[in-house]
């Protein structure tokens, strides 16, 4: 495994979660990362009272809890933190022949559910125009700006996440098609309309860049597969050039995929679908913002919508 090293002090088993979690499940670098940080303060903090994963009981998780509620961690670093450890159980009961995991036992704080940020139909359009606007600098090569706007166009067209974006290789979008196959969770690839616009912009960029075949579709000045945190450099430097209000990750970008097509009308299951989502809860979250728009529009519009908050 290339992102985890092998650590003594967490032991094989965990080892073992971490590459099931790379290879098995495809997760993200950044969510393999925080998994074995969390994993890792838990170790830490049971030190020599430590007798092994397996012997570990619901009342030492719920002291470890209380300590972090004593130190009045936010109730979403704490939910972080376990949903690691729920993970790792839920490993150890299906392939180490645990019988029941302790965590089921253990009750975490609530967090108030935050609204995704999104960008408007005019914000989007303006950062989709900044990279062939932004002067570029003399020693990138000539498609650089064309790469860009084909990144931005594919995440407003597609709701595709970063770590799925990164992974795309050319013959992913062929010439000619509005569909891409995308590489999501658990290795699972689903099929994404794209609309005409960021088909164009690819296969622009495709053309100038020499990109074709197996090689990866979105590459850096030196020819590699761009990282996800080159794509997050790119979009910063764009942002300084922009008016928009606020800092904006791939992210938002997906939130306002799903927003713009919620608002416009579209189904929420084809919603789920779009954006690889394994239940259809977590796609709820965006009718939520679309309902909180309306209510505003509602309120503006309507001459006897005077209520309060």
């Amino acid at each position: 495994m290339d992102v985890i090293p092998q650590s003594s002090e967490l032991g094989p088993q965990v080892f073992r979660f971490l590459e099931y979690l790379e290879t098995e499940r495809n997760a993200s670098p950044r969510t393999v990362e925080a998994y074995h940080r969390s994993l890792l303060l838990f170790r830490r903090w049971a030190g020599d009272d430590f007798d092994g994963w397996h012997l570990c009981g619901a009342d030492t998780f719920r002291s470890w809890l209380y300590e972090a509620l004593n130190e009045n961690l936010k109730a979403t670093t704490i939910r972080l933190r376990f949903a690691a450890l729920r993970s790792f159980y839920e490993y150890l009961m299906r392939r180490e022949g645990l019988q029941s995991s302790p965590l089921a036992e253990v009750s975490l704080p609530r967090t108030s559910q935050s609204l995704p940020v999104h960008l408007s139909l005019n914000q989007m359009e303006e950062l989709l125009a900044l990279p062939l606007r932004v002067p570029v600098d003399k020693k990138s090569p000539p498609w650089l700006p064309y790469r860009d706007t084909a990144i931005l166009e594919l995440f407003y067209s597609c709701g595709m996440r970063l770590s799925e974006l990164v992974a795309l290789d050319a013959d992913s979008l062929r010439p000619g098609e509005n569909v891409i196959r995308v590489l999501g969770k658990g290795r699972k690839i689903r099929l994404v309309p794209v609309g005409d616009y960021a088909r164009e912009a690819v296969e622009r960029y495709r053309e100038m860049a020499g990109v074709q075949g197996g090689d990866p579709l979105f590459i850096s000045r030196l020819g590699r597969r761009m990282s996800c945190r080159s794509v997050q450099l790119m979009l910063d430097k764009y942002l300084r050039s922009s008016e928009l209000p606020f800092h904006i990750s791939p992210h938002k970008l997906r939130h306002t995929f799903a927003t713009h097509l919620l608002d416009a009308g579209a189904d929420l299951r084809a919603v789920q679908e779009l954006l690889g989502h394994s239940s259809l809860a977590t796609t709820q979250i965006y009718t939520h913002v679309t309902r909180t728009r309306m209510q505003e529009v509602y309120r503006q519009a309507h001459p006897r919508a005077d209520w309060e908050d």
